[in-house]
């Protein structure tokens, strides 16, 4: 019988622009680092912001990201919405609240570009994201 460890740990983050994207990388993989093999979920529980992995070599990633979910999803439409965030809403939608990445060894199974990003899409904020291990 195989005994499962589940670690969750919650992280706070403040946010210091409308939208940006935050590499939490290095958190995630503090969390991982007493774990032989496993899984880590990160999950971010605000419906406007989101959680993704994609290149952290050149910054102009993150830029381009930004700026092409701007494009199609601009932050004034005909959105019915009250507090003046759909924009925020859809974005984090699309990307996505949530990223499961393997655990070998102790470290992300990552590629070699690759990082974990927190996505904010209505900031500045204070913002928290939880990590699971198993």
């Amino acid at each position: 019988m195989v005994e499962v460890v589940l670690v969750i740990k919650e992280f706070f983050i403040s946010t210091g622009s409308r939208e940006e994207m935050v590499d939490i990388t290095g958190k995630v993989a503090s969390s991982v680092k007493d774990v032989k093999e496993g899984v880590v979920t990160v999950f971010c529980p605000h419906t406007t912001a989101a959680v993704t992995i994609n290149e952290n070599a050149d910054p102009d990633v993150k830029r381009d990201i930004l700026w092409k979910l701007s494009q199609m999803i601009p932050k004034k439409d005909c959105y019915e919405h009250s507090e003046g965030n759909s924009d925020a809403h859809l974005k984090s939608s699309l990307v996505g609240c949530s990223e499961t990445v393997i655990v070998k060894d102790g470290k992300l199974v990552l590629g070699t570009w690759q990082s974990v990003f927190f996505c904010e899409f209505d900031g500045p904020r204070e913002r928290k994201f939880i990590i699971s291990v198993s």
